[in-house]
């Protein structure tokens, strides 16, 4: 009677039945606790529907893959233009199907596709979480993408993985650590990669150095190096690794941050020409081009032009919903 009351769920099992159930069946307390049916013996000690789920993940396509690839897409442009925080649920699906479909891929030539858009969905979702303020989880799904970028011999994609998730480390206090774990991304990468992956990777160099005390010199070398390795044009999207939207334009607003968190005048100049011509769809992107100009504009002691910028900072912030963006917008109107 209890058997059939707990498979059509009309009653819980209790503890003391779970321990029972759980040393003869050979499951985990949630693996049981997980459905309805979850008391049921498997069919043939489970071995049926093991080989079923490799059968099915041996026969993902390309097509299959391509279909992963743009959902991620449109997450990342969902991301780019709303904001993160609406998009947690369709995110952790998205994670679930990839993880699952490379969890019983068995052969490389099937691993190695969906390892692939595994580690790409990774980190967009690490960087969503950041922004959302769930430190904890950016950081276990960097873990992730950097398993996923080994799995798929990936060192492009191991290398952004790292480099990001040094911004885990500055967010947390601890930016020298995040200095020493973007030069490991480079090594990592040593001479291969393509030149716009380089410029992004020396660009994080030079912000975590702008956060250690003691580091301008780093820095400002880290700053030339990315400039000297960004390819000319106004293409921005690396077709090696589509997750890295950098050219002249978007290094020119970078290189303005980091001279702000330096407190250079310098900083007002590149700020103001990355103004001009940054992508009205990068929505996040302008409230931090905002926030950096009201640092620089705070540096010069210009607090009319600084309150100017904290208010488009604040209004894009709160669209996207960034709490990321929305505790540095705060932090810079106690300056004021």
């Amino acid at each position: 009677m209890y058997v059939s009351e707990w498979e059509n769920g009309k009653r819980t099992i209790s503890d003391r039945y779970a321990e029972i159930l759980r040393r003869l069946l050979g499951v985990t307390d949630a693996e049981l606790r997980s459905s309805a049916n979850a008391v049921a013996l498997p069919m043939v000690d489970g071995y049926d529907e093991l080989l079923n789920r490799i059968d099915s993940a041996s026969s993902v396509s390309e097509s299959m893959v391509k279909a992963f690839n743009d959902q991620t897409e449109l997450l990342r442009t969902m991301d780019r233009q709303l904001g993160a925080s609406g998009l947690v649920d369709q995110m952790t699906g998205h994670l679930a199907r990839l993880e699952d479909a490379l969890n019983f891929a068995v052969l490389p030539n099937t691993r190695r596709p969906v390892a692939l858009a595994l580690a790409g969905a990774s980190t967009l979702a690490a960087w969503q979480a950041i922004d959302s303020g769930a430190v904890e989880r950016a950081w276990r799904h960097y873990e992730l993408a950097k398993r996923a970028a080994r799995d798929a011999e990936a060192p492009m994609y191991l290398a952004h993985a790292m480099a990001e998730q040094a911004y885990v480390l500055c967010e947390a206090g601890r930016p020298a650590l995040g200095v020493e774990l973007v030069r490991d991304a480079q090594r990592t990468l040593g001479q291969g990669g393509s030149p716009r992956l380089r410029a992004w990777l020396y660009a994080a160099e030079a912000e975590m150095c702008a956060h250690v005390p003691g580091m301008a010199d780093d820095c400002r070398r880290a700053l030339d190096a990315a400039m000297a390795s960004i390819p000319p044009g106004l293409e921005d999207r690396d077709p090696d690794m589509l997750s890295i939207f950098l050219n002249g334009a978007h290094l020119t607003r970078w290189r303005g941050n980091v001279l702000a968190l330096l407190g250079d005048d310098e900083a007002v100049t590149s700020l103001y020409d990355a103004l001009e011509v940054v992508d009205p769809t990068f929505v996040r992107a302008q409230a931090g081009l905002h926030a950096d100009l009201v640092q620089a504009h705070l540096a010069r002691a210009e607090y009319d032009e600084a309150n100017t910028h904290l208010r488009q900072a604040r209004l894009l912030a709160s669209r996207t919903g960034s709490v990321r963006q929305r505790r540095r917008v705060d932090l810079l109107s106690a300056r004021l």
